[in-house]
């Protein structure tokens, strides 16, 4: 039994990509449907992901053009009130809330000064920014690793319609009986072109993917080094 009727035997030649998509038997018709489903999820991803990526970058650029004349936690944190939810005014507020809830054990209680943090709470502390930097990733990373998955998985689709429709065009050719090449040779141009479709879906999403992760490993390296930051203030101040 015949997987579905592309293009007839012996039929017309295809002149145009219309003509094989019209041409396309039923099989080649659900793999086609199918790409063009991932292909607007892909695209989808990509615009919103490049709009997020683009609001992070902008909230980050103005926390720490305000940050580079900061003295103190205390004022960073005032920052962190005052602007824009960013992933440097979450690590800030992170930042804070350990040291007001901590009790600093370095430094006896008759000793003019700051309170000092000890070894164990500086370890506590940068752990703490480090999973924060990793969480911020992990919300901008949110729907990256479909991309991926669509790259990889399309040819795949793609191929599984060029088969099958040259296994459909082979069948038709033996109920036809004719061994001239001219009459598959439409059929299997046909199924080709769920591999084409495969690879434009394929290889946008591929790039998208690439780039993404790119960028959420250099705004993660930001991240962790706005937390250095943090710790060198609170050795300005002579809390280490």
């Amino acid at each position: 039994m015949m997987f579905g009727a592309p293009l007839q035997v012996g039929g017309a030649i295809p002149s145009s990509p219309i003509e094989l998509l019209t041409g396309s038997g039923a099989t080649e018709r659900v793999v086609l449907a199918i790409l063009g489903v991932l292909s607007l999820v892909s695209w989808g991803i990509m615009v919103a992901k490049w709009l997020e990526f683009r609001r992070a970058q902008a909230g980050a650029a103005r926390f720490l053009a305000e940050f580079e004349s900061v003295e103190r936690v205390e004022g960073a944190a005032g920052l962190a009130r005052r602007l824009p939810a960013s992933p440097y005014t979450r690590v800030t507020e992170r930042a804070v809330q350990f040291l007001s809830s901590t009790r600093p054990s370095g430094s006896a209680p008759n000793v003019a000064g700051p309170p000092l943090l000890s070894a164990g709470q500086l370890d506590a502390l940068r752990d703490l920014l480090d999973a924060q930097a990793m969480a911020e990733r992990d919300v901008l990373a949110r729907f990256v690793p479909a991309l991926a998955s669509i790259g990889s998985v399309s040819p795949l689709i793609g191929l599984l319609g060029t088969v099958l429709g040259i296994i459909n065009s082979f069948l038709g050719l033996a109920s036809k009986g004719s061994g001239n090449i001219g009459a598959v040779a439409p059929g299997i141009a046909t199924a080709l072109v769920a591999t084409a479709a495969a690879l434009t879906v394929a290889i946008p999403a591929a790039f998208g993917y690439n780039i993404f992760a790119n960028r959420l490993n250099r705004i993660e390296r930001e991240i962790e080094g706005y937390g250095t930051e943090l710790i060198a203030l609170l050795a300005r101040e002579g809390r280490l």
